[in-house]
């Protein structure tokens, strides 16, 4: 028998649901109720899980994400932004606030909440799939709870390249010189941070030469610590790894190449979750 699910699109970009189209064996054993994005329909039909992409930005998400999660059995925070507050986190300044509400004549805008929350701030979450977004690989644990599936602690352990004796004397831009396919970025001298961030993506990028920037969000040992503690343990990886500066380390790593994403590290420390929940 077949089991549906329904997705739930909040303050989001969609790119969390285009990965879930990806993921096409669900095509056959699942029926999907609800997703805007392709179905139309009134409302969130009775549905067995219920995917829930974007952060909580408005009294309109808050609304709808209640409303939805009463129709089903459980609840599935998918993506950055579901579970950190996402992009729309990074507008939560003042300055952004004082632009948007300076036009006089803005009419039916939803009303902004404080600030942008996580879906389990609203209704209680049965399982996360973090990632921007998800690889359609988690999609398919999550619909069919397969038993078994584990994804690596860390992408470091899912990259597989090799670690050398060679010390960088200082950082490389990411686009800068010719990165060897073999060699670790780190000990080739770049900003790669998937050494505390967690697998299950099967590292893309890392594997292509393109440094890890966290997008999965905190491997598991690093879902209930602060950012600061976050931080230390990346400059300690390339004090032992390599001879940069530690100021040039502290200095990237808060740098906006990470900054989509390193703020996650800290509001996964502020709203504790169960490690067994997070794919």
């Amino acid at each position: 028998m077949s089991t549906s699910f329904a997705v739930l699109q909040l303050s989001g970009c969609a790119g969390c649901e285009v990965s879930l189209i990806n993921a096409e064996g669900w095509f056959q054993e699942q029926r999907l109720a609800y997703m805007p994005l392709i179905i139309s329909s009134e409302d969130v039909p009775e549905v067995d899980t219920l995917l829930v992409s974007g952060a909580v930005r408005t009294d309109e998400d808050m609304y709808r994400l209640r409303h939805a999660a009463r129709q089903a059995q459980r609840v599935v925070a998918v993506g950055t932004c579901a579970i950190s507050g996402g992009v729309a986190n990074l507008g939560d300044r003042p300055e952004v606030r004082e632009l948007f509400f300076a036009d006089n004549e803005r009419r039916h805008v939803p009303r902004l909440l404080p600030k942008p929350r996580p879906v389990d701030a609203a209704v209680p979450v049965s399982l996360y799939l973090p990632g921007c977004p998800p690889t359609p690989e988690l999609f398919m644990a999550a619909l069919f709870d397969r038993e078994g599936f584990e994804g690596s602690k860390t992408v470091c352990i899912e990259c597989g390249r090799k670690k050398t004796r060679d010390r960088p004397k200082d950082l490389l831009g990411s686009q800068s010189g010719e990165v060897d396919p073999e060699i670790c970025l780190i000990n080739q001298g770049y900003l790669c941070v998937g050494s505390s961030t967690r697998g299950g993506c099967r590292a893309p990028c890392t594997r292509a030469g393109n440094p890890c920037v966290g997008c999965r969000g905190p491997s598991d040992g690093f879902i209930s610590r602060s950012s600061q503690e976050w931080f230390d343990a990346i400059k300690k990886v390339f004090q032992r790894m390599t001879d940069i500066p530690e100021e040039q380390i502290d200095q990237a790593v808060r740098s906006p190449q990470l900054a989509l994403f390193v703020f996650q590290f800290a509001d996964y420390a502020a709203v504790p979750r169960d490690v067994e929940k997070v794919l």
